[in-house]
């Protein structure tokens, strides 16, 4: 057994099974017979060494070792989109690419960075990829990115990281709010609100959590999730709650007084945003440069 002998057409049945869990869906996905199915997945597994799929009521499932067979071929598809990218750049006359990902509280300002970066090198073009902590982790395994700007560095991968500057939380409330006036409010005031918060998965959403594990003395607290950053800047607008968010996501809706900030014990909460490069390959030339300029920048880069 080797799987240094496995074909792209045998990750693609096995996705696509995974992905349909049915070997007749997959195959009408792929445009092949069902027993074309079933060959490649038994060579597959023969080549791996172990078993894939296992049959229950609702379809087939991964097993553990199929699960990391389909998170190689998730790899190498993004290895494969990217270098697609980087040969179409150079095709149309670029003189490189690269990727930047961006955790989702990062995209109020990451695209000024790169309109900023390439008015520079307009021969450079620069791919922002954005999602919240969950989707960049993923991404982040799957080699996707040259370079990262996120709050809390991932812990299971060796990084060079440089900080970009101040990320402080703030909780907000519409202007109007009983507590919009009220200085240095304690914690046991906030009890009774309706706080709003992001999706799990979010780095937000883990901010979050422990914030109201801290205020809550023990109460269980009314939290209302939503999607993205502006759903929940909609949500309080409209009266719906508060919401403990990134000052970065709504300075233009602070300073325009459509929103306040409250003025809470303990808060804001400072994080760090961080620029992140991986140690365990080279920079391209392109890389790097995208990486000078944000360093040398660092200083006017973030929403004051």
């Amino acid at each position: 057994m080797s799987i240094d002998q496995v074909t792209l057409k045998q990750l693609r049945v096995l996705e696509a099974t995974a992905r349909h869990r049915s070997v007749t869906r997959a195959a009408e996905s792929l445009f092949v017979t069902p027993p074309a199915v079933s060959t490649q997945l038994k060579k597959l597994e023969k080549k791996v060494g172990a078993t894939l799929l296992h049959r229950t009521s609702d379809g087939f499932e991964l097993t553990p070792a199929g699960t990391q067979v389909v998170d190689l071929a998730a790899s190498i598809r993004a290895l494969m989109d990217r270098t697609g990218d980087r040969l179409r750049a150079l095709r149309e006359g670029a003189s490189g690419y690269a990727v930047l990902g961006v955790v989702s509280t990062g995209k109020y300002f990451a695209p000024g960075i790169v309109a900023r970066f390439q008015r520079l090198h307009p021969g450079i073009r620069v791919a922002l990829a954005v999602g919240n902590r969950a989707e960049i982790l993923r991404g982040i395994d799957r080699r996707e990115y040259d370079l990262l700007i996120m709050g809390r560095p991932p812990a299971h991968l060796p990084f060079q990281l440089d900080v970009l500057g101040d990320h402080p939380f703030v909780l907000i409330a519409r202007p109007d709010h009983p507590l919009a006036e009220e200085s240095d409010i304690a914690h046991a005031t906030l009890r009774d609100q309706v706080f709003l918060t992001r999706e799990e998965g979010s780095g937000t959403r883990l901010l979050t959590s422990r914030f109201l594990d801290h205020i809550s003395d023990e109460r269980t607290l009314q939290v209302m999730e939503m999607g993205t950053n502006e759903t929940i800047k909609q949500a309080v607008l409209a009266g719906l709650g508060i919401a403990l968010i990134s000052r970065h996501t709504c300075h233009v809706e602070l300073a325009e007084g459509r929103l306040v900030s409250l003025d809470v014990e303990g808060l804001p909460l400072v994080r760090q945003w961080y620029l992140i490069a991986p140690e365990d390959r080279e920079l391209t030339r392109a890389a790097e440069s995208l990486q000078g300029f944000i360093l040398a920048h660092r200083g006017d880069l973030l929403p004051d």
